[in-house]
């Protein structure tokens, strides 16, 4: 049954243009002005961060829009004091919106006396109040699994296919879905089976982090369209290895479709240089001037699905059903 409790939307410095569109887009979705609760996030003169919000939060079902990207630390901690400052305000419910969880790439002891970053971070959301976590494509599927609290873990695939479906005019008779590792290949499998595409992989072998030492391509990509698919794109050294590899392979062109747009350190110099012809990622991550000035970057947004979602957990109607094309469809009819 409906809670009779509005939907709140509250935001840290993370990512505010997205915190906005989401509270527009449910503007349109409830035919009511949804604005964010207004609050000041601050930093002292130490740089230790004060969170006062300034309206009455009683009772109210809360959502905090924060994604833990760069600088991870301080979006964290903004996070988790703004969690503490609803709760200590008697807010009934707070569910963090994480568009993107940092710290999931430190997701299981790959060598000995290493941590387990991601499960540290999941208690310290748990024990900050924190009652339910909305996020997408987390690096690992298994990272919920941290949680004792539920976990809706969305999708960006359905928004790419919709994405790919409207660029190459329906038709993807000649396009291949490209996995840029072994442990991607689930991902770009269930994007590949939406558009009804083959599937191909680009097998890396990695000496240390950020070096690829040699690529190989399994399966024939000769005379097709490639679309890499992939969660996370740091430095872009793999991403536009592998685009060159393709094109070696016979490959008439090759485009990147990636969640997350982390993009440091030299990654939007390496992508404009590079042979691929577009970048598409999502705003789950604020894109700085330079990746939004980037004439082969483009960034689909995630609004529509986030703001469909917060009110779906509101109303205790069903998340998954997000992922059907038939349900979000209608809702990026005219965006994408």
């Amino acid at each position: 049954m409906p809670s009779l409790d509005e939907p709140k939307l509250i935001s840290g410095n993370a990512n505010m243009p997205l915190a906005k569109a989401i509270a527009r887009r449910m503007t349109m979705y409830r035919g009511m002005s949804v604005g964010l609760v207004d609050a000041r996030v601050e930093r002292f003169n130490d740089q230790e961060i004060f969170v006062e919000v300034y309206e009455n939060v009683r009772g109210e079902d809360m959502f905090i829009i924060q994604p833990t990207s760069n600088p991870a630390n301080d979006n964290l901690m903004e996070l988790l004091i703004m969690s503490d400052a609803l709760r200590r305000s008697s807010a009934a419910r707070i569910t963090a919106v994480i568009p993107y969880f940092g710290y999931a790439r430190q997701d299981r002891r790959s060598k000995a006396r290493t941590p387990i970053t991601a499960k540290l971070v999941s208690n310290m959301i748990a024990e900050a109040g924190i009652e339910r976590v909305l996020t997408m494509d987390l690096h690992a599927a298994q990272i919920q699994g941290f949680f004792d609290i539920p976990v809706d873990n969305l999708y960006a695939s359905p928004i790419f296919a919709l994405d790919i479906l409207e660029q190459f005019k329906g038709d993807t008779s000649d396009v291949m879905i490209v996995s840029p590792d072994v442990g991607g290949v689930a991902r770009a499998r269930e994007l590949a089976k939406r558009i009804n595409a083959p599937l191909s992989i680009v097998d890396k072998r990695r000496e240390k982090p950020g070096e690829i030492a040699e690529m190989t391509v399994i399966g024939d990509v000769t005379g097709k369209k490639c679309i890499i698919v992939d969660d996370i794109c740091d430095t872009a050294g793999t991403l536009c290895k592998a685009a060159e590899v393709l094109m070696q392979h016979g490959a008439t062109e090759v485009h990147s479709y990636i969640t997350h747009g982390v993009l440091s350190g030299p990654a939007v110099e390496r992508i404009t240089n590079s042979v691929m012809k577009s970048l598409v990622i999502t705003d789950s991550i604020q894109a700085t001037d330079a990746v939004a000035n980037a004439k082969n970057i483009r960034i689909v947004p995630t609004a529509p699905m986030f703001a469909q979602a917060i009110l779906n957990i509101w109303n205790g109607t069903s998340v998954s059903s997000l992922f059907e094309t038939e349900t979000l469809g209608p809702i990026y009819e005219g965006i994408l």
